[in-house]
């Protein structure tokens, strides 16, 4: 399966299905280095999220909106 499409949170939560499957440790070997082979891929794919959604952060700082933003404070 295409990891192209899934969101960040879809992703880890396959993530964390590979890696609770691999600890149980009741899966055969070849079984194992597939879910290790999906499971570096899920984890590419989600550090490449992260870094895009890191850059647009930067981006969005670094035209001095920052300089405008001021701590939320609720009203009663």
């Amino acid at each position: 399966m295409n990891t192209d499409n899934l969101s960040f949170e879809q992703a880890m939560q396959e993530l964390e299905q590979i890696v609770s499957q691999m600890e149980q440790g009741d899966i055969s070997l070849e079984a194992s280095l597939k879910s290790f082979e999906r499971g570096i891929s899920l984890a590419r794919h989600s550090q490449s999220l992260l870094n895009k959604a890191e850059q647009k952060v930067k981006i969005l700082t670094s035209n001095g909106i920052d300089e405008n933003l001021q701590d939320f404070t609720a009203h009663d």
